[in-house]
């Protein structure tokens, strides 16, 4: 029987990837912009993010595969679904969770620095 986290586990990264890009875009930001926090969370380059994009890559191996997951991200905070993103325990939802948590911040307008947790 599937799981609930097996589920979200095997959305493909594409399709998230297209509906991070719509929401981002509806208020007001960039591709670009996107890709450089989500760049500086998981260590892909935007050419990576790109081809992982296009291939069939789940969400589970988008977070495995990840060159290097920023140090600085257990600075980020707050709800996510109902959830405090701190206190998920399964660390691949922890770092999906943390993808939704920038992009959420992203649209919301904050600025770029603040994003990516600069001193």
């Amino acid at each position: 029987m599937k799981t609930n986290l097996d589920r979200v586990f095997g959305y493909e990264f594409g399709s998230i990837y297209k509906l991070y890009v719509q929401k981002v875009e509806r208020k007001g930001r960039t591709p670009d912009e996107l890709d450089d926090v989500l760049s500086w969370l998981t260590g892909y380059t935007p050419a990576q993010l790109a081809s992982v994009a296009d291939s069939e890559a789940t969400l589970k191996q988008f977070v495995d595969d990840a060159p290097e997951w920023n140090p600085l991200r257990s600075s980020i905070t707050g709800i996510i679904c109902g959830v405090r993103v701190e206190d998920i325990e399964d660390p691949t939802m922890q770092a999906i969770r943390y993808m939704d948590k920038v992009v959420d911040e992203l649209a919301r307008g904050r600025a770029l620095e603040k994003i990516k947790r600069a001193a």
